[in-house]
């Protein structure tokens, strides 16, 4: 179905898996994300390119335990800037004010987020003593070529230096680095020669 402008809808292809053949898959997203650099430096057409995410996982990394004075500090902390942040604004249309209002916004700030901090805390009547992060993250990443660009993408790829079929001439996957794919060899098992 297409907009006023005849141009197709965006949100019915964004809300779709990515249709095309599968030119790699890789254990982690940023070696997903090397192979779609690598296809732009060599002008491939990367708008036929997606990268999907396979058995995703939401994981949750502890990174403290909270207590009173760790809330109270942060509220504080974050209080201050928002006082900040504030008094330069306040200072800005009220010039007779100067530092004094700019310190007493970040005083006020700090009092109020400590107090708001400590109270919300202690509703929660220690249901979540701790911070942490949040993330999805998938077991693996494939790289998803169009039907017409996926020949030419897996010749590219297959002289990519981290492609796991280097494993298969018996050396390990090499780190990544521009220089190694800007003059790839011919074949991943030929031997390279001195630089010119």
């Amino acid at each position: 179905m297409a907009n006023i402008f005849g141009a197709p809808k965006a949100t019915e292809e964004s809300r779709s898996v990515p249709k095309g053949d599968t030119v790699g898959s890789y254990t982690s997203y940023l070696d997903a994300q090397k192979a779609v650099d690598y296809l732009a430096d060599q002008q491939f057409p990367v708008q036929h390119v997606s990268i999907v995410g396979n058995d995703l996982k939401m994981v949750e990394r502890v990174t403290g335990r909270l207590s009173y004075p760790r809330v109270a500090l942060s509220g504080a902390l974050s209080g201050m800037w928002f006082g900040l942040f504030v008094g330069v604004m306040l200072s800005f249309f009220t010039p007779a004010g100067g530092p004094f209002s700019i310190v007493t916004s970040v005083l006020m700030g700090a009092a109020f987020f400590m107090l708001f901090g400590i109270v919300t805390y202690a509703a929660q009547r220690g249901k979540r003593d701790f911070t942490s992060t949040s993330q999805v993250v998938a077991t693996n990443y494939d790289v998803i070529v169009a039907l017409e660009a996926s020949h030419e993408a897996r010749r590219l790829l297959h002289q990519l230096p981290m492609n796991p079929s280097e494993a298969a001439f018996g050396r390990p996957p090499q780190a990544y680095t521009p220089q190694d794919y800007r003059n790839p060899p011919a074949h991943p098992g030929a031997p390279q020669g001195p630089a010119p």
